[in-house]
């Protein structure tokens, strides 16, 4: 009995400093950013398609492709949620197969195989980078990858132990990266 006991003490540690780790090393956007072949955007905001479009437009990617696109969504909407500049039209690429992270990368992987990319900047948002990086590099180790972590203005990384939403909001990215992490272990 105290054998589990200690075991259960062990493991919440662990889990503690893992989360305290986690929320500590979320990323804000680099000072620079080296031009990649591309970039990637995963939705789940407007504020990662402005900030993608934004690099695209400073030319620091041939090419975007957005990943996870609803099918029912028009390159259209997504240049004015954007607000996609003279590049949108020549150079977005959609991508509707994805339905999750993981999918994410694979619609990716595909779109560099498809181009003969060697390097991507990634943008989504700050505390769902560290997944994000997990599966495409897990997917794509060969490709160089650079994050450009988005900031959402409604979630309070600082002093995110005040305000319970994002409290649960970490909580369950950094599950999900937990689990991310031991899948990309079990298959390598």
């Amino acid at each position: 009995m105290w054998l589990l006991r200690g075991l259960s003490v062990v493991l919440l540690a662990l889990y503690v400093v893992g989360f305290l780790t986690f929320v500590k090393n979320i990323e804000q956007p680099p000072a620079t950013l080296k031009p990649a072949d591309g970039i990637v955007a995963l939705t789940g905001g407007p504020l990662r398609l402005e900030a993608a479009a934004a690099l695209l437009e400073m030319k620091l990617g041939k090419r975007l492709l957005i990943t996870g696109v609803a099918p029912s969504t028009t390159k259209n909407e997504l240049k004015k949620l954007a607000l996609g500049g003279a590049h949108f039209d020549c150079c977005v690429d959609l991508g509707f197969s994805a339905t999750s992270t993981h999918g994410n990368a694979k619609e990716a992987a595909a779109w560099v195989r498809k181009n003969d990319y060697s390097s991507l900047i990634i943008v989504t948002t700050n505390y769902h980078m560290p997944r994000s990086l997990n599966e495409f590099s897990a997917t794509m180790p060969h490709v160089d990858l650079e994050p450009w972590p988005v900031t959402t203005p409604s979630v309070d990384i600082v002093h995110w132990w005040r305000n319970p939403r994002t409290f649960l909001l970490l909580q369950g990215e950094y599950l999900k990266y937990l689990v991310s992490f031991a899948r990309s272990l079990v298959s390598h």
